[in-house]
């Protein structure tokens, strides 16, 4: 067995062996299983059944690990991403009043132009016309979003008629429990530990067996056994629908351009990250197979819309696989039969509560907002486009709303200050996109 690993994954090549790839694909796995918990509580949001999502979220991160494995060999571990997964159901299904079933048709629409542009190497010139900052203010507004989202759902910050926005009631065990969450998971990441995220998902987990949630039971709630048959993942393969790509197409436009754009972000800056860690980079700084990388990740689109969830896309989390001395697709094979056995867990994980998901949104959060340590914000026209992105993606509740913002402010304002030619046209198109998104919701609203 071993031999026969070595020469499919050519492990001697890549300085490795079986043992440290099969030890790096555990690390992995450890570092992003919190997906499992997080994934389908998004979701649910949206109406779709909780149970099937934690069989389709463990299902798609596997089968999209071992593709990208198989057509790359890199140590790279795929699964429904965060922060798209939050613009799926808050925005698309709740904000703007789309089923899951058509938010799912247009996921699988996105992933067949993914393929097409990554094919044609056009999905390349795209991410380049997209200026560095505003990349960077894309990936901390998601980040913001993601963190606000965790802080609601652990109830730390509620509504209010007042102020939009308050704290929540401290005097509450379970807020208490989630705040401890947050600052345990906070002290594990910055202490290094392997697997923190989800050390934390389970510490609070079994600590709210023991904590009141002011309703006469407890913040988590026993499982009736440890073990079951994994849930079908029925309810929600094959639902997608394209009714509203049929009969609105310029609603859904702006929705499809706007899971490209975070796809390709996400997707790139994972690629060349991770890749770079490994030392797989050529002497150029460039990637070498990155064509292939991404056709497998425009397949592992695809194929999250079939199965019923939003987008797959590459784990930055595949790092700490790398870090363990992962260089192979092993590493990724390994981490994609973790998650298949982590079906027949499926009870313990309907078990976990928001108090202890939400620690992990806004820890990812956290991760995400890192990258405004890469920004420049001494010239004011980069600034309004950038501030107006990492404002707007939270506060409009919308990561389509906080990019198109930022788009439009950038182009508008080159243009006026005589500084249109250092932009790209095809940046320019693109704000004109979301511009004609914006002028079909004035004239909604006039007409």
């Amino acid at each position: 067995m071993t031999s026969l690993l070595n020469r499919l994954y050519r492990l001697p090549e890549n300085g490795t062996t079986v043992a440290r790839e099969l030890s790096a694909g555990l690390t992995t796995f450890a570092a992003m299983a919190y997906i499992l918990a997080v994934n389908p509580a998004i979701l649910a949001a949206a109406g779709m059944p909780q149970a099937a999502l934690i069989t389709v979220t463990a299902l798609t991160a596997a089968v999209s690990t071992l593709i990208m494995g198989f057509m790359t060999n890199y140590p790279l571990a795929l699964a429904p991403g965060m922060g798209i997964n939050a613009y799926f159901a808050f925005t698309i299904c709740l904000g703007l009043g789309v089923s899951w079933q058509s938010a799912l048709g247009l996921v699988f629409v996105n992933g067949c132009i993914f393929l097409a542009l990554s094919v044609t190497g056009v999905r390349e010139k795209i991410i380049a016309a997209i200026p560095h900052q505003l990349k960077l203010a894309i990936t901390c507004g998601i980040g913001l979003f993601i963190a606000f989202i965790g802080l609601k759902n652990g109830g730390i910050v509620v509504a209010s008629p007042a102020t939009f926005v308050t704290h929540g009631d401290f005097g509450t065990p379970a807020v208490l429990l989630c705040f401890g969450g947050i600052l345990l998971t906070a002290v594990l990441v910055a202490r290094k530990v392997p697997g923190a995220i989800i050390l934390s998902i389970l510490a609070v987990t079994l600590a709210g067996l023991f904590v009141s949630n002011g309703q006469g039971g407890t913040v988590t709630t026993m499982p009736g056994s440890l073990f079951s048959l994994p849930s079908s993942p029925l309810p929600t393969m094959f639902q997608l629908n394209f009714d509203l790509l049929l009969h609105d197409f310029g609603k859904a436009l702006p929705i499809i351009l706007t899971l490209l754009l975070v796809d390709m972000f996400d997707n790139i800056g994972t690629l060349i990250g991770v890749t770079q860690r490994a030392g797989l980079l050529d002497k150029d700084g460039k990637l070498p197979k990155a064509g292939r990388a991404l056709v497998a990740d425009s397949f592992a689109a695809i194929l999250s819309s079939l199965f019923g969830t939003s987008t797959v896309v590459s784990y930055i989390e595949s790092a700490s696989g790398v870090e363990a001395g992962g260089r192979t697709g092993l590493t990724g094979a390994a981490t994609a039969i973790l998650f298949l056995l982590a079906l027949f867990l499926t009870p313990v994980i309907l078990a976990i509560p928001a108090a202890a998901t939400a620690p992990a949104l806004v820890i990812v959060g956290i991760f995400m907002f890192q990258s405004v340590a890469g920004m420049k914000l001494d010239d004011f026209v980069e600034t309004a486009p950038v501030f107006l992105i990492i404002a707007g993606i939270p506060l409009s509740f919308s990561i389509a709303e906080g990019i198109g913002l930022g788009l439009i402010a950038y182009s508008v304002i080159r243009i006026a200050t005589g500084r249109m030619k250092e932009t790209s046209l095809l940046t320019h198109l693109l704000a004109l996109i979301f511009s004609l998104h914006l002028i079909r919701a004035i004239l909604a609203g006039l007409f």
